[in-house]
């Protein structure tokens, strides 16, 4: 399965274009946003939990990464509430499940296979009165994850990279000029092609994550 597979392309996904499909597991859906793979698969997706609902037992070959967008998930280490940022390494295992349920933004198989560190951070809805700052919250060999935090009104410029970079917006509202203005609520994902700047505007007080990609195990 190739879903907006091409990385030389320019791409994106709003909410009123989610699919959301049944999972292999009676209560999860998905959203794929893109994906080299069947069930094993390099993919980034919005996942969707019923209440009660989980996964069996499972090991993360190369490397899982989510943010918790609403509800709360939870497995053997711990329970993630919303705006928890989480990274589970190449190698490890968990049966996750989920309550009251939740929505997830999740990444699989795109870490560096030397890339051993486990993270858990909590994260606040906290923005400035004025501009934008950006924390990092992950780096290792060219891969980066960080929350941009913007004040309404802010103009959030980052300058071009060699591989590809993308936006998931978690809390406010955004504009984002491409071959037209579109206007980006939350759950609002877009990938940039390598050589693009990040440019946009915030509307409201705003909270987004920005990754930059490497070509990891095949992207």
């Amino acid at each position: 399965m190739r879903i907006r597979s091409d990385f030389d392309q320019i791409v994106h996904v709003t909410p009123d274009q989610h699919d959301w499909t049944p999972s292999p597991l009676p209560g999860v859906e998905r959203v794929m946003l893109d994906r080299i793979g069947g069930e094993q698969a390099v993919a980034t997706s919005l996942v969707r939990y019923v209440a009660g609902a989980g996964y069996s037992p499972h090991e993360h070959g190369a490397g899982e990464e989510f943010i918790v967008l609403d509800g709360e998930f939870a497995d053997e280490q711990g329970r993630y509430r919303p705006l928890t940022y989480v990274r589970n390494p190449p190698g490890s295992a968990h049966s996750p499940y989920s309550g009251p349920g939740c929505t997830l933004f999740v990444k699989l198989r795109q870490f560096h296979p030397d890339d051993q560190r486990r993270c858990v951070l909590p994260l606040s809805e906290h923005c400035p009165e004025e501009g934008w700052r950006a924390e990092r919250l992950h780096e290792h060999r060219g891969e980066e994850a960080v929350i941009v935090r913007a004040a309404a009104g802010a103009n959030v410029r980052l300058r071009a990279s060699h591989h590809c970079r993308e936006l998931l917006v978690l809390r406010g509202l955004i504009t984002w000029q491409t071959e037209q203005t579109r206007t980006l609520a939350p759950q609002s994902w877009f990938r940039l092609a390598p050589g693009h700047p990040l440019r946009v505007v915030c509307v409201a007080p705003s909270l987004l994550f920005v990754k930059t990609r490497p070509h990891f195990n095949g992207t």
